[in-house]
């Protein structure tokens, strides 16, 4: 085998381990369901939708980065920093998609059928793209601190996120926030996080999401695992 084909090779084995084909064949048909609502209504009603696809993207590519510079060079944990820092302020958006199915109406001529289809499938790529890419980040962080590290980390970050998605919906602040308007973000944080009770939507859409996210991150994991055990 030659070696440009075999770094091919390596390149397909990669990508093929990091489910990335799933992960743009489901956005293509995302993508694709929006064109068609185009074309049915000559309107760009509901564009945001790909502008949070492409924001559910950023943790993913961002954890592939993680990833990449974890295999070359598997001791120099300080690389992984800030691709990690920037995978954790985004990965928010990508379960966020779920809650874009509230603007569900009926709008025609576009059925509200077609709309479910459409908000459905952004809303399933989005929490794929967002376990995923909590899988890569929690497998680099087993390999340095262990198996019990590894899944505070995740549940950790899961209850961020549920944060994370309730101050994009009710908030309406957005990850580069952080940077650009970071004593906002700090005191919003800081307010709900000190005084619960007194923030009881935002505890219970933060709780309520976090569940969710919990149970499709251990329902991913389980059958990344059965995956394995079969091929054993």
């Amino acid at each position: 085998m030659s070696a440009g084909l075999n770094n091919i090779v390596k390149v397909h084995r990669f990508f093929l381990s990091q489910l990335l084909y799933p992960l743009v064949l489901s956005s293509l048909l995302a993508v694709g369901i929006f064109a068609g609502r185009v074309y049915l209504s000559q309107r760009m009603t509901l564009w945001f939708l790909l502008w949070n696809l492409f924001l559910a993207w950023v943790p993913y590519l961002c954890s592939l980065a993680a990833i990449l510079l974890h295999r070359r060079q598997p001791k120099a944990w300080w690389l992984i920093l800030l691709p990690g820092f920037v995978w954790l302020i985004f990965l928010p958006n990508a379960p966020y998609l779920v809650t874009d199915i509230l603007h569900l109406d009926e709008r025609a001529p576009v059925p509200v059928w077609y709309d479910i289809a459409m908000l459905a499938t952004f809303a399933w790529t989005g929490v794929f793209l967002g376990m995923a890419s909590l899988s890569q980040m929690q497998s680099i962080v087993r390999r340095f601190l262990g198996g019990a590290a590894s899944w505070l980390f995740a549940l950790s970050t899961i209850a961020l996120s549920g944060l994370g998605i309730y101050l994009g919906r009710f908030l309406n602040l957005n990850s580069w926030d952080l940077f650009t308007r970071p004593q906002i973000v700090l005191v919003g944080l800081g307010v709900r996080i000190a005084n619960p009770l007194h923030y009881q939507q935002a505890l219970g859409f933060t709780l309520l999401f976090a569940a969710f996210m919990l149970v499709c991150y251990v329902t991913f994991v389980s059958i990344e695992h059965r995956k394995l055990e079969v091929r054993n």
